[in-house]
């Protein structure tokens, strides 16, 4: 009887830590990829209530339940030699037995409230898994990140076009709790300075917005000209985290 209630305890115990303490609480942006795949984003989690990551083929990213061993472990135990997992967290934890870290940085995580500005007005379409390959190879030109062959799944994107050619993009990917984390954001080297990644942002966050949603999202603490921009679109400052690169041998 007392191992039961023990047992039972320390399901509780874990159940209050890796559940999100409101939907809407920003609580849910200190670890936005855990609680954003044990809730909407359910349907694209691998893994168990130890660790759960992305399908290999949507987006990178990962996260443990907690610190323990166990939960280290399950993670490196969803990799195979050779792949990455992304994290994203308030506070950051040992790397895995059996993983090792490839890179570390900080990034400040932004919300916004509302949309500030937005002079330009583009005829812009939305994205989906038709878009897929071309979506994917200007990602691969623009380079906003990691795009991989089904991150149009995360869903949102649209893009613009010139002469029949997709040439920006911004989309969606995250989405814990009541935060949707905008991403995606890119522009074909030719069609530069001419306001278009402003403009699909500002469109992806209303879309967000009118959902009854708070738009969030990430950039290196010193890209100063990206936190530049996103301040004039009507975002701010909430918090640092640490974003890293781990890798199975």
């Amino acid at each position: 009887m007392k191992r039961r209630t023990l047992a039972d305890a320390l399901a509780t115990a874990r159940h209050l830590l890796t559940r999100p303490p409101d939907l809407s609480s920003p609580a849910c942006l200190d670890r936005p990829v855990w609680h954003a795949l044990t809730g909407r984003q359910g349907a694209l989690a691998v893994g168990n209530r130890q660790a759960l990551r992305y399908r290999t083929t949507v987006t990178p990213f990962g996260a443990c339940a907690g610190t323990g061993d166990g939960d280290l472990r399950a993670l490196a135990d969803l990799l195979a030699p050779g792949e990455e997992v992304w994290l994203v967290e308030k506070a950051g934890y040992p790397a895995p037995p059996g993983l090792e870290y490839v890179s570390t940085a900080e990034c400040l995580q932004m919300v916004a409230t509302h949309m500030t500005g937005g002079d330009c007005d583009f005829s812009f379409s939305v994205l989906g898994e038709d878009d897929a390959a071309e979506m994917r190879a200007l990602a691969a030109l623009a380079r906003p990140g990691p795009f991989l062959a089904e991150s149009w799944r995360l869903g949102g994107f649209v893009g613009l076009r010139a002469a029949g050619r997709l040439v920006a993009m911004a989309g969606e990917r995250m989405k814990p709790g009541h935060f949707t984390e905008i991403s995606g954001v890119c522009t074909h080297p030719d069609h530069r300075g001419r306001g278009y990644a402003g403009f699909l942002m500002r469109a992806v966050a209303r879309r967000i917005l009118e959902r009854g949603e708070t738009p969030f999202l990430h950039t290196y603490t010193d890209n100063i000209s990206a936190i530049a921009l996103y301040r004039s679109l009507g975002f701010a400052a909430h918090q640092v985290v640490t974003a890293s690169v781990l890798r199975k041998p």
